[in-house]
């Protein structure tokens, strides 16, 4: 039996499993570096194009002040001008201020009138403050302020004013930066929202792609773990029966050491097969060969595969198998695997079971219930009993031995019907599990 284990063809399968579950894994991480680097990709270029943006946006707003000192010029009526370029009647010594040659006389309130004109003409509504700078004096003769409607600011910072060897106007824009942002605002908004959408989207496949691979890693151990431990588990309980056999109740003490070997090869056979039925159900959907499957019938076929643990828990069973029709279209295994679950675990968790199974029949819908007089579950931990691998635990110490995988493969069965099971507990009082089928 060894031999056969460990035979090539075993080997040969289990490294094709092996390979297979690299494979994946290397798809998965492939997936994740191409979608990570599509994202981010289109992160810089939405940085990119809001930076051009922004730019472009500068650049409208000098060409708009340009256009503001020729709109002065021609206001002034200072044509002398006209045979001179802009480029030399106008500076820029930093971004916020634009300075630009004057030699007529005007007044503050004739230069207030026209600049504010044009600034309204071209579209520029941000805090402008100009001022008349006079060489022979090095600062400027008056200045002044036009407000837009949405500044806050009650005090502006003061105009510079760089020495010049001319009288010029300043005309300085401290907003100027927000100004243009604002000009920008439902690109930015839009760029932001699109770039945590991304973000988000990338977190969400970075989780998923985890998730499945983790479930892939959960899936392969559990086969693996199942089928390296049922051989030895077979070969241990096989060399217990021998035992018992050989001695045949002349060796007391030898055949209580036997039986509790036996015992506990065939429940640790038991879990594995659960795990392999776990791990054949998480790979792939159930195949269901369904038919008429006398409910009355199965539940005693159920209760007859388990009578060795009701004799050993002395266990009193009370049937009350109600229904008229107990005839329901299902797969009989898996209608037994629900059965034996659901009483094993009621005898199990009781400290001297006593069990109620009831069955009804409604119309179209068929249900039974399985209730014990047992330990019972906390409210807060029984709408995860059906959850894989939850464990019900009271304080400290779990109550329910296993992988707790039990009922999650009850449920995964019942749904796969397209029935349901619920469950009812107080605690040191017992549960109820009811269970709902289409008939």
């Amino acid at each position: 039996m060894l031999t056969k284990w460990f035979s090539p063809k075993k080997q040969t399968l289990r490294l094709n499993k092996w390979k297979s579950f690299m494979i994946r894994s290397a798809v998965i991480r492939w997936g994740i570096f191409l979608s990570t680097l599509i994202i981010v990709t289109i992160i810089i270029f939405q940085l990119v194009w809001l930076k051009k943006t922004y730019r472009f946006e500068q650049k409208e707003f000098d060409r708009n002040i340009v256009k503001v000192i020729r709109g002065l010029y021609e206001d002034l009526d200072m044509n002398t001008y006209y045979s001179t370029h802009l480029n030399e009647l106008i500076e820029n010594p930093e971004p916020h201020l634009y300075m630009f040659r004057l030699h007529a006389q005007v007044t503050n309130d004739t230069l207030k009138s026209y600049l504010q004109y044009e600034l309204e003409d071209f579209g520029v509504f941000t805090d402008c403050q100009y001022g008349l700078y006079d060489p022979g004096s090095a600062k400027f003769i008056y200045t002044d302020v036009l407000t837009s409607v949405k500044t806050n600011k009650k005090i502006l910072p003061a105009i510079p004013h760089p020495a010049r060897p001319f009288t010029y106007v300043a005309l300085y824009f401290p907003n100027r930066q927000g100004y243009i942002l604002s000009q920008i605002n439902i690109w930015i908004i839009s760029s932001v929202l699109m770039m945590l959408i991304l973000i988000l989207f990338s977190a969400a496949i970075f989780y998923f792609y985890k998730q499945k691979f983790l479930a892939e890693t959960q899936k392969d151990f559990v086969h693996n773990f199942a089928h390296e431990f049922k051989t030895p588990v077979s070969v241990i309980s096989l060399a217990a029966d021998t035992i018992l056999d050989k001695t045949n109740g002349k060796n007391d003490k030898l055949s209580t050491y036997a039986g509790i070997i036996r015992y506990q090869g065939n429940y640790l056979a038991s879990q594995i097969e659960k795990l392999l039925q776990f791990a054949y159900t998480e790979s792939r959907h159930l195949q269901l060969e369904k038919g008429p499957v006398d409910m009355h019938r199965a539940i005693n076929e159920a209760i007859n595969h388990l009578s060795p643990l009701i004799e050993e828990r002395n266990a009193l069973l009370k049937l009350e198998l109600n229904a008229e029709d107990p005839v329901v279209q299902a797969d009989k295994n898996y209608m037994l695997i629900v059965l034996m679950n659901l009483i094993d675990n009621a005898i199990k968790y009781s400290r001297h079971p006593e069990i109620i199974i009831t069955t009804k029949r409604q119309h179209n819908s068929f249900s039974f219930s399985i209730q014990d007089n047992g330990i019972g579950i906390e409210k807060k931990q029984l709408h995860k009993i059906f959850k894989k691998f939850y464990r019900v635990y009271h304080g400290e110490v779990y109550s329910s031995r296993g992988f707790g995988i039990g009922l999650s493969f009850v449920k995964t069965i019942l749904e796969a019907h397209h029935g349901g099971i619920t469950a009812e507990s107080v605690v040191g009082n017992g549960s109820i599990f009811k269970v709902q089928l289409n008939a």
